[in-house]
């Protein structure tokens, strides 16, 4: 069953819809690349390697600044498919984008979105093209999923962005005691996973910036 999700973005003209599709275990990625590289329009996507992407939001700032680019005749790249990859990037460089954002044979989980004003384009049509052409296991464009496969520090590394500086390790200072209570761990547990999603969310805002500030160039 197909776990894609049809969106219409705010400011953007009722008539336009946003099909997205997460996909895991994905095993034709060279394929699917392949396609793209040769212009078949049947494969017109914008197909994202999951791994350089932290949210929803990271991915629709994308979409949105490509669509309405689109819309008003201000496209860099060959289409508003191609542009949303390229609006994934912090500087103007096209093809540099695309390796660092687009789907390559190493692909094993992916983000497929067709962006579409035509009638005869309906969420049904694009989930069984998809479902026709990738060998792969699709899952709900959801927070919990997308976490799934986000690769933090290639994020980082591909918008040249330090990491956190270090904290101090309570488990390390405490292991001389040799002992610790099972509540303890589990409470250290708790607050390495708030951590990472505050450290997640100030990354998504210093990400967003540089995508804005691409855009405003």
């Amino acid at each position: 069953m197909s776990s894609r999700k049809t969106l219409k973005l705010s400011h953007l003209p009722d008539d336009l819809s946003v099909y997205v599709e997460l996909y895991d275990a994905v095993k034709n990625a060279a394929f699917l690349q392949e396609q793209l590289l040769e212009g078949n329009m049947a494969f017109e996507y914008a197909f994202i390697d999951a791994s350089v992407i932290l949210s929803s939001t990271h991915i629709l700032a994308a979409v949105f600044r490509a669509a309405n680019d689109w819309l008003n005749g201000r496209l860099r790249s060959k289409n508003v498919h191609s542009e949303i990859v390229f609006c994934l990037s912090m500087n103007n460089n096209i093809a540099e984008s695309f390796r660092r954002f687009g789907i390559s044979p190493a692909t094993t989980a992916l983000y497929a979105i067709k962006v579409s004003r035509t009638s005869s384009i309906s969420a049904a049509t694009v989930g069984q093209h998809l479902s026709d052409s990738i060998e792969g296991t699709s899952l709900p464009f959801q927070e919990a999923e997308i976490s799934k496969f986000t690769d933090i520090t290639k994020v980082r590394k591909i918008y040249k962005l330090a990491g956190p500086g270090k904290s101090s390790d309570k488990a390390s200072g405490n292991a001389r005691d040799g002992r610790r209570e099972e509540h303890e761990g589990a409470s250290l547990v708790t607050e390495d996973g708030r951590k990472r999603k505050i450290e997640k969310r100030e990354l998504e805002k210093m990400v967003l910036g540089l995508m804005a500030l691409r855009g405003a160039t």
